[in-house]
């Protein structure tokens, strides 16, 4: 992509916020797998407004003994054997999602990433521990930096969880689609594009 006309990096202090949204085969960042991730880049259009600009996602191998929690599968619906997944090895999920991260953080004149996450905790968790397992010498991401959605969410929407305040700002949820890595992160990404530019409209009257 060509260089944006508004680079983002003077609005967070040098960082380009990415949306990360993974599915997982449970809680433990260390012993349970991921099974998708997708990432969400967003930028400033010409009226100087956040919008989704490119959409990434992986469907991911479990890691060499990872624990599949059959809850977790139960709730995101993923058969993580499925012959028709297309999913790819832990690292090469990573470096697919890295490699137009990173040129989306030169484009806008950034110094790093930083990951939008609802309840983000949870991903960056995963993220750093998939980082380490797969030996990544050089991520995009701060490692401990977020932006989380759900407080957001609480302070303009009045509203923590995530169906509820996409609906809560006027847009639509589908919940067939929940819980697939990529709809979650395009939704997160639309909240937080909203709530930015909400605020910019305050910062002007």
């Amino acid at each position: 992509m060509n260089k944006p006309a508004i680079p983002i990096d003077k609005r967070f202090r040098g960082y380009l916020p990415i949306v990360i949204d993974i599915e997982t085969a449970g809680f433990n960042p260390k012993k349970n797998a991921i099974l998708e991730i997708a990432a969400v880049i967003v930028e400033f259009n010409d009226q100087h407004e956040l919008e989704i600009t490119e959409r990434h996602s992986a469907h991911v191998i479990p890691f060499k003994n990872a624990e599949l929690d059959e809850s977790a599968l139960k709730f995101n619906g993923i058969d993580p054997h499925h012959p028709f997944r297309m999913a790819v090895e832990e690292a090469a999920a990573l470096h697919l999602l890295f490699k137009p991260i990173k040129d989306a953080v030169k484009r806008n004149d950034c110094t790093r990433a930083i990951l939008v996450g609802h309840n983000p905790a949870f991903d960056i968790g995963f993220l750093n521990a998939a980082i380490q397992r797969t030996q990544i010498k050089r991520s995009p991401f701060h490692p401990f930096s977020t932006f989380d959605t759900a407080t957001l969410g609480g302070l303009v929407y009045q509203q923590t969880v995530l169906s509820k305040i996409v609906q809560a700002a006027g847009m639509e949820w589908d919940n067939e689609q929940a819980h697939s890595a990529l709809y979650d992160a395009e939704k997160t990404a639309e909240v937080f594009c909203r709530i930015v530019n909400r605020w910019k409209q305050l910062e002007v009257q």
